[in-house]
């Protein structure tokens, strides 16, 4: 089996690779915390990977609930994350509900589903991003529980933005996020997406999840406040990063059928100078 120590170096160079958004925020953490995070970023990141890979299966999706089931009754598999994922469980007593609930929702992209209305996406989006911003959380550490319900809406304002920007590519893998109630009301069709003219129609359309989506941001923005001091300026940083990508979406009048929208390293390095310098 995989040392601990191994097991949190090799969750650290998952998140070092693959973390484009979140790593940023996480070196202002405490070397504690922030290998705590890159655990969970691991077992993410894998979950995601099940279902979005060549040939992803259900059967391999249960196979993997079913370590997880055993890793979190302290029988550890031979995979490389699972010392450090039960470890920063234990450490932080993260609910381990949290982590069915992921695969849940990740499960559920293996056998596309209509999204009728936003109550469906709402259940989509706890599923595989609030359930994160909980996990994160109960890392960050809070007293209020007041924190919870906050850290559920920013999971959800993330997850919408992360739509927004992948319409196009979630399409072609035949995953249409957006509520078929909301394209009827905007009277934009499915294929549409899949082009790269951005209609009149879909331009109101876009901009009604956009608000939408702005929405969850300054609901949850309270979250901030309710962590330990000593973690706030990591968050700022992870939801100043999602809330400008968003602008970003919007600035560029929703060039989103064309091209990948992010913002560049830099742009992201700048933000987490600031969380920094507020931290000192």
């Amino acid at each position: 089996m995989t040392s601990l120590s191994n097991s949190y170096a090799y969750c650290r160079r998952i998140t070092r690779a693959r973390a484009k958004n979140f790593y940023y925020s996480f070196v202002l953490l405490s070397t504690e915390q922030r290998n705590a995070m890159c655990a969970m970023y691991a077992f993410m990141r894998f979950c995601d990977d099940l279902s979005d890979e060549p040939g992803a299966t259900a059967a391999a999706m249960q196979n993997w609930r079913a370590s997880l089931e055993r890793a979190l009754n302290g029988h550890l598999d031979d995979h490389p994350l699972w010392p450090a994922f039960h470890d920063a469980v234990q450490r932080y007593r993260i609910p381990h509900d949290y982590f069915f609930q992921m695969i849940e929702g990740v499960q559920s992209d293996l056998t596309p589903r209509e999204i009728h209305n936003f109550d469906d996406l709402y259940q989509y989006c706890y599923r595989v991003a609030s359930v994160v911003g909980l996990t994160t959380i109960h890392i960050f550490g809070f007293s209020d529980p007041q924190a919870l319900d906050l850290a559920e809406k920013c999971g959800i304002a993330f997850q919408l933005t992360n739509i927004l920007r992948d319409v196009r590519e979630d399409a072609e893998l035949g995953r249409v996020y957006l509520p078929t109630e909301d394209l009827q009301l905007f009277e934009v069709r499915r294929e549409e997406l899949l082009g790269t003219e951005r209609s009149n129609r879909f331009l109101r359309l876009m901009e009604f999840e956009a608000d939408r989506a702005r929405r969850f941001y300054d609901q949850s923005r309270p979250l901030i406040g309710l962590v330990d001091a000593r973690s706030r300026s990591s968050l700022w940083v992870l939801i100043t990063i999602y809330s400008r990508l968003l602008d970003k979406i919007r600035t560029s009048n929703f060039d989103v059928l064309q091209r990948r929208i992010s913002l560049s390293t830099w742009e992201k390095v700048r933000i987490a100078g600031v969380g920094f310098a507020t931290q000192r």
